[in-house]
């Protein structure tokens, strides 16, 4: 049961910040409204009033409010546990498989829908850690720097979102990814001490599986074409690609097959001036024991 056991209290909206409706999400708004409806739907039909399917379900009763009303998404945790109070027999608990679909910015998941299909993704960052090797405390503590500032709720929306993007390493078969990244980012004293460790950690973990290859761009490094910013390469199964370039083609995303090639051409010449994967962990073990 989703009530807190050591508090003896109900969850309310401050327990879980970032499941807000993003109002300019059509396709989520219809589909949180219509999960909303249904479950208000089978709760009138047992009879039972909002206070005390509340308590069942160890919610408050402002936040039942909300999810029935489509204005708040409802974790997995609280739909099978409708499921049960309502006995619905699993239709409810369901319906997590088209939230989970709606659960982030509608940005984040176009941008996830085509990592999800790529076979090969090819990365040069110059200003952050990528997002695909970030740990949550390090995309939180980068997130929190940024102008305006996010509230709590978006701030943790955000989280969430490029965490779930990760799951491309669990994907089978595993898609080939190659990342590039600039020295000067490991450097960045993002968040404290502790969040540090757990990134250098984590590029290392992820740098020696064996579908993936990470290379460092030395401080000392000649100039390179990735000077003008980020570089982004997606290929697919299909024989497709997309790919993007801060410094190319006013940043939009290209398909056309001269335009990829001139991308290519500058990815590659990165890469061989890059640090060779051996040599750019080595760099990164050295990073770890020096913070």
């Amino acid at each position: 049961m989703s009530v807190d056991a050591e508090a003896g209290r109900l969850k309310t909206e401050a327990d879980e910040p970032g499941w807000e409706v993003d109002p300019d999400d059509d396709w989520g708004v219809a589909v949180i409204a219509t999960v909303g409806r249904q479950l208000r739907l089978r709760r009138e039909a047992v009879g039972m009033r909002v206070p005390d399917f509340g308590t069942a379900v160890g919610y408050g009763d402002d936040l039942v409010y909300k999810i029935e009303a489509g204005k708040r998404i409802p974790r997995q945790e609280y739909l099978d546990r409708a499921d049960e109070v309502l006995n619905a027999g699993g239709l409810i608990a369901a319906a997590w498989e088209d939230v989970k679909k709606v659960r982030y910015p509608k940005k984040v998941r176009a941008l996830a829908k085509m990592e999800a299909k790529a076979v090969e993704i090819g990365v040069y960052e110059c200003s952050n850690i990528h997002g695909l090797l970030q740990t949550p405390e390090h995309a939180r503590a980068l997130l929190e720097s940024w102008k305006p500032a996010y509230s709590p709720e978006d701030l943790e929306r955000l989280v969430a979102a490029r965490v779930a993007r990760q799951s491309i390493y669990e994907r089978t078969p595993a898609p080939a990814l190659g990342f590039v990244l600039e020295e000067a980012t490991l450097h960045r004293r993002v968040g404290g001490t502790m969040v540090r460790r757990q990134q250098f950690e984590r590029l290392l973990e992820v740098g020696r599986l064996p579908n993936v290859t990470l290379q460092v761009m030395p401080l000392d490094s000649a100039p390179h074409p990735g000077m003008s910013g980020r570089i982004e390469l997606l290929k697919f199964e299909d024989g497709t690609a997309v790919g993007r370039a801060d410094g190319a083609f006013n940043g939009r995303p290209v398909h056309d097959l001269r335009e990829l090639r001139i991308l290519d051409l500058r990815y590659g010449t990165i890469r061989a001036q890059a640090l060779p994967p051996r040599e750019s962990l080595a760099l990164i073990e050295r990073l770890l024991g020096d913070t």
